[in-house]
């Protein structure tokens, strides 16, 4: 995208009102508390609706900020390590993946997990109490918090797993409790049940590659693989650095290179609970002067947005998202679009890559909250339109719309084209997966 681009400021969710509105019972005396419980539980359903982005931020979340910072750096740790060392660190924790890591051109590495809502169940019953500790008890919850953050700078791995479900399961309560305040404004229980009935969630750990980790992909490392053991092939290391500012090595990549880290495309489920992102870049400088590029460090974002963007329909424009740092974005999948009939609306996104910073590379974990697989859809009621680039606004896009909407036109599958009457989650998720990426349909590379 050329230009400054246009910034979407999502509406924010306090974690204590998300509570409050989410609670099985709450009443005011209050005439003041009624009238703001209306106005936050309107402003929801204004930002996931037709009319919104199909977005919202929730801040202020106990405890996530510590088990974020631990676990999202070892997402670029995962990805540079050596295949077979990898491979038995993800065995041993309960992860895969799904997309091809011996591939050294791939621009993103994904380590999944299956993840329990009995888990996710159990941690939203503890943690309202856990919530009241917090504001009697605040040496408790620092406590608890180092606790975590000790275990894991023991070893860097050792708690890969139990780290993944905590923050999983943190994540998934934000969704099921989002759900259920859709629910009752919408009617019936059908969002929050059909994401019980599946009684699972997908977690993914995921790295966005610099052009740098491509570099280092490119240059076997040592037999021991870890990023911090590369004592012995500082050699390569220095080749890898200096191959950085030679543009015959390059030139491959960049030719088959884009702007995006993640094409355009919808999400399939219900909700997708994402972290905000961590950026990282080499800190550490070798005695030759150039920098360490395994060693990395945190950064601000440079354009100050998350590199997310999202297609408004309604406005016929793109648009980068913001958040708040430390927050948690819930965004709607076509699922949720489908179940609600049009009263939510699911969200046409990219990742972007920052145009300048070719070092900067982006940590994120998400979890998508999915319908079961035998669930059936019916499009009775529904405006498929409210799920795709709208078919009356073809000539407008034509005519006045900019590369990049021709683009998307071309590269999204309309709704219409992947839902039929009666088609289970199983059938459309496959359906939709093969018509963005062709084959059978087994998502495999997403």
């Amino acid at each position: 995208m050329g230009g400054n681009p246009k910034v979407l400021e999502i509406y924010e969710l306090p974690y204590s009102d998300l509570l409050l509105l989410s609670a099985a019972y709450h009443s005011s005396s209050s005439l003041q508390e009624n009238q703001r419980i209306e106005s936050i539980t309107k402003s929801i359903l204004e930002a996931l609706g037709p009319n919104g982005p199909g977005l919202l931020a929730i801040t202020g979340v106990p405890n996530s900020s510590v088990l974020r910072r631990a676990l999202l750096p070892l997402a670029r740790k995962l990805a540079l390590l050596n295949p077979d060392h990898r491979k038995q660190i993800l065995k041993d924790h309960n992860l895969g993946s799904d997309v091809p890591l011996r591939n050294p051109e791939r621009s993103v590495s994904s380590f999944a997990m299956q993840l329990k809502y009995t888990e996710s169940k159990e941690f939203m019953q503890n943690n309202q109490s856990q919530i009241e500790d917090k504001q009697s008890s605040g040496s408790e919850l620092d406590s608890f918090c180092h606790s975590i953050e000790n275990k894991l700078k023991d070893n860097e791995f050792e708690h890969l797993g139990n780290s993944f479900k905590e923050l999983g399961s943190c994540m998934m309560e934000l969704g099921l409790r989002i759900a259920r305040i859709c629910d009752r404004e919408i009617g019936g229980r059908e969002l929050e049940e059909s994401l019980l009935e599946s009684c699972t969630a997908k977690g993914r750990l995921i790295h966005y590659h610099s052009a740098l980790d491509a570099q280092l992909l490119r240059k076997p490392a040592n037999s021991k693989g870890t990023a911090r053991n590369q004592a012995s092939s500082r050699r390569n290391r220095e080749q890898s650095i200096q191959s950085r500012h030679d543009p015959s090595d390059r030139k491959g990549l960049c030719q088959s290179s884009t702007n995006l880290w993640q094409q355009w495309h919808y999400d399939y489920g219900i909700f997708t609970v994402l972290t905000t992102p961590m950026f990282l870049s080499p800190s550490n400088t070798l005695e030759s002067g150039l920098q360490d590029l395994w060693c990395c460090s945190e950064r601000t974002s440079p354009s100050g947005h998350l590199y997310l963007q999202i297609f408004d329909p309604c406005k016929n424009d793109v648009f980068m998202v913001n958040s708040p740092p430390e927050s948690f974005i819930i965004q709607v999948g076509e699922s949720a679009d489908i179940i609600s009939r049009g009263k939510l609306r699911s969200t046409l996104h990219s990742v972007s890559r920052p145009s300048k910073q070719e070092d900067l590379c982006r940590e994120m974990f998400v979890v998508f909250l999915q319908p079961a697989w035998n669930k059936t859809f019916s499009m009775s009621g529904h405006l498929t339109e409210s799920s795709m680039l709208p078919e009356d606004r073809k000539d407008l896009v034509e005519e006045e719309g900019t590369l990049i909407t021709r683009e998307i036109q071309k590269i999204v599958p309309p709704l219409v084209s992947r839902l039929k009457e009666g088609m289970t989650f199983a059938e459309f998720s496959r359906e939709t997966t093969k018509q963005y990426y062709g084959g059978s349909g087994l998502q495999s590379n997403r």
